[in-house]
């Protein structure tokens, strides 16, 4: 198997990135830098050189005094990101080589920097979020939902794991929500990204405008009341006493038995749901939303994440799951091993296994 060297990743490779680049759009309007990620078409998804871009537009800006915040958003009108090119990682993946680990180690850096931004992060959560986009927006300090949203880590149907920083977030989720968004990749709206800790503020998807032009000219911690209301309620709630239950389970198999046992329809969808996804990525989800929830930092948690998505591509079900949603759209993947009962604890240590000195992602 063929391996390439890594792109040169962080400050350098942001240096590369040509200035005239127009799949993320910057500006100051007012006291507000404004990050607008531009691939309408792609609902935004994530390249390389985006991620650059915003790193290296969220540098200039904290040592900036005329900015006092950043406000991030996505143009048209169907999400703010769906995640990243997961085209470009199944051809990664299959010509084994390591363009997708260079990606990941500055997206994952990117994620740690928001998290820790020294100036309020506005995200406009508008619309579909998923991977990617929970990750340049969930670890932000003001997080802005609408009734349009749909939030969603829904990695396990493509082979992979939830990563960005998703298990960091859903580890820490009330209950076991988060394990059940984690292993059914289910989208929720805003009452519930509000509840699971992924959003902080419901503002109606009409007003965002007004919202937007008032953040030129006051803090962000001003301008929210005057915005803010109250969602429709979610469903999540309503579904504490079975999900809490059935997710505290040991392993997948006894977690999709309960779920079985239940008498709530929606239990029994929940199992159907699970076992339509990737065995092997579900297993090593489990593993990883819990090793996290004992993890002291984001940064450690990401730490983890970067070894287990750089093992997942050479797992066969990345690349067969990516064919089958995304390539080939038959729906139809054909997962190895194809049951929960043919992946061994082996299989699942092998996702967290150590990539070399020279090779971890290493955060302040």
């Amino acid at each position: 198997m063929a391996v390439k060297s890594e792109p040169e990743t962080g400050a350098k490779a942001a240096a590369n990135v040509p200035a005239d680049d127009d799949t993320v759009l910057l500006h100051v309007e007012g006291r507000t830098g404004v990050v607008t990620l531009n691939r309408p078409r792609a609902l935004n998804a994530l390249t390389h050189p985006m991620v650059l871009r915003i790193a290296g537009a969220l540098d200039a800006w904290a040592d900036d005094p005329a900015v006092g915040q950043v406000l991030i958003r996505g143009a048209g009108e169907r999400g703010l990101c769906a995640g990243g090119d997961i085209r470009a990682i199944h051809d990664d993946a299959r010509a084994g080589n390591t363009a997708s680990a260079g990606f990941w180690r500055d997206e994952y850096r990117l994620n740690a920097r928001i998290a820790r931004y020294p100036k309020p992060y506005v995200a406009l959560m508008d619309g579909i979020v998923m991977g990617g986009g929970v990750g340049v927006s969930s670890h932000g300090s003001v997080r802005v939902v609408t009734e349009r949203s749909r939030v969603a880590m829904p990695e396990t149907g493509i082979g992979f794991v939830p990563d960005v920083g998703g298990t960091w977030l859903l580890g820490r989720a009330p209950g076991r929500l988060g394990t059940h968004l984690a292993l059914t990749g289910t989208a929720v709206g805003a009452a519930d990204a509000l509840l699971c800790g992924l959003a902080d503020h419901f503002v109606p998807a009409a007003r965002l405008p007004e919202l937007t032009a008032a953040l030129a000219t006051a803090p962000a911690d001003e301008v929210l009341p005057r915005y803010a209301a109250t969602p429709e309620p979610g469903v999540l709630a309503g579904r504490r006493s079975w999900i809490d239950h059935c997710y505290a389970a040991g392993t997948v198999e006894e977690i999709v038995d309960r779920l079985l046992g239940r008498g709530e329809p929606e239990a029994k969808e929940a199992a159907e749901t699970i076992l339509a996804k990737s065995p092997t990525a579900l297993k090593a989800t489990l593993a990883a939303v819990r090793r996290s929830a004992a993890l002291g930092t984001l940064e450690e948690a990401l730490a983890q994440e970067y070894r287990v998505s750089c093992n997942a591509l050479t797992s066969p079900d990345l690349v067969e799951g990516i064919r089958a949603q995304v390539v080939d759209k038959d729906r139809n993947p054909r997962w190895s091993p194809p049951a929960l009962a043919g992946v061994t604890e082996a299989d699942v240590e092998r996702f967290f296994a150590p990539l070399g000195e020279d090779r971890e992602l290493r955060l302040p």
